[in-house]
């Protein structure tokens, strides 16, 4: 009896061992892929779409990880959802010692997890000289295409304000999958602006992270919500549409009780999949 306990023991906590690796990544085919082997992979495309968690430190941690290695290798750009066009005055000023820390804070509209989580991005970015680009639509202007639709916007901004948005009328197709899950998944408090509203979105940081790599012909990085790019839609679609020959590379952040095997639903999600235990702690 005391062998069989003895050896229940030793499974036991080899099964908690295998259970407490934070994360693995993975490539598209769903092989697993070191982490070293992973930013090397990087090098070689011309824009990187790093879809992360917002409040996932991995993800984070990982973004920062990728920059400096990147950095290391070439000229590189970096770009974020979290940033709107408007405030990319603010940001070059930061970016280039003009103003300080609390100017930013006040006058740009920063989310609530800046200092923890974007910060290190944009600090790295002014310690190397690098550009760093604010991608994002105005977010009045978003929650305006939600109550009126892609249609009125055109209408409705000035030459000034367009130029904060993608070209006027953007493409738009609703039969995209990821478009159309967002109809589901709000189900009866949704309307066809929803994921209208996404789109702009995405064409807009389309736009921006492809003017400034047509300009700069260094590395563009851009950190943006994992469902901006997953599946090649979003930002990835857009920038296709510019472009076809651009190599994009995505990377998409994912949630799992097992890190060690890729469940079938995360399966092909980006060429680069994060599995990260869902027992991780959060940034907010």
């Amino acid at each position: 009896m005391k062998y069989f306990f003895l050896f229940f023991l030793i499974i036991a906590q080899y099964t908690v061992a295998q259970s407490t690796e934070p994360f693995q990544i993975y490539k598209k085919n769903g092989k697993k892929i070191s982490t070293q082997k992973f930013l090397r992979s990087l090098e070689l495309s011309d824009v990187v779409l790093f879809g992360e968690l917002h409040d996932n430190p991995i993800s984070h941690w990982l973004q920062l990880k990728a920059i400096q290695y990147l950095h290391s290798k070439h000229n590189i750009t970096l770009g974020a959802e979290m940033l709107e066009s408007h405030n990319q005055k603010q940001l070059d000023a930061y970016l280039a010692g003009e103003i300080p820390q609390e100017e930013l804070d006040s006058t740009a509209q920063l989310w609530v997890n800046y200092k923890t989580d974007y910060k290190p991005l944009v600090d790295f970015a002014k310690m190397n000289q690098l550009p760093f680009i604010a991608t994002n639509i105005p977010r009045k202007y978003a929650s305006y295409v939600y109550r009126n639709g892609l249609e009125s916007l055109e209408d409705e901004l000035d030459e000034e304000e367009k130029a904060l948005v993608a070209p006027l009328p953007i493409a738009y197709d609703p039969e995209l999958p990821g478009y159309k899950s967002m109809l589901s998944m709000m189900s009866d408090h949704s309307t066809p602006n929803f994921p209208k509203a996404q789109a702009i979105k995405d064409a807009t940081m389309a736009h921006f992270i492809y003017e400034h790599f047509k300009s700069t012909s260094s590395q563009f990085i851009h950190f943006n919500g994992d469902y901006h790019s997953k599946n090649f839609e979003g930002i990835y679609w857009y920038l296709k549409r510019k472009d076809e020959s651009l190599n994009v590379l995505t990377i998409s952040t994912v949630e799992q009780e097992n890190v060690k095997k890729l469940i079938e639903e995360n399966n092909g999600l980006a060429d680069f999949i994060i599995v990260v235990d869902k027992d991780m702690t959060k940034t907010y």
